[in-house]
């Protein structure tokens, strides 16, 4: 629940769930490169400044959902240095990186909408097509509604 809270408060305070937006509030500079394509994202914190990389390759709504997931390490995790984010690391173990999954479901899709998807009957697979994301992760974000 911590999480969620963390990004209610982040939203409220920035009145904004667009984490390039929040990013830049943040001083976080996000720095678009021609990345592998395994490789969609990462964070690094180098001598107190922040920086979300991201693959200038993915499409708009994956670089969108990356940018949330590594805002999540910048919030959650602000001095570690997290390896790159791949397709796989949705589904992750690592605490971390699970963590940083819970923030970026929270934050693409908070609770108000997430009710308006359900009052108009939308299935998890229309919420998940919508805002691009796997299934799984729209299905953690009921798990902590």
């Amino acid at each position: 629940m911590w999480i969620k809270k963390t990004v209610q408060d982040l939203i409220e305070k920035h009145q904004t769930n667009d984490s390039f937006i929040i990013a830049r509030q943040m001083n976080i500079n996000i720095i678009e490169h021609d990345l592998h394509e395994d490789i969609y994202g990462f964070y690094r914190y180098v001598r107190r400044n922040k920086f979300i990389f991201l693959n200038s390759n993915l499409a708009e709504p994956k670089k969108k959902f990356v940018c949330d997931h590594e805002l999540g390490h910048v919030v959650l995790h602000p001095e570690v240095n997290t390896p790159f984010m791949r397709s796989n690391t949705y589904f992750s173990v690592d605490k971390i990186e699970h963590q940083a999954n819970h923030f970026a479901i929270e934050l693409a899709i908070p609770d108000d909408l997430l009710q308006e998807y359900i009052l108009e009957r939308m299935t998890i697979y229309d919420i998940a097509a919508l805002h691009h994301v796997p299934v799984e992760l729209v299905e953690l974000k009921l798990k902590y509604r």
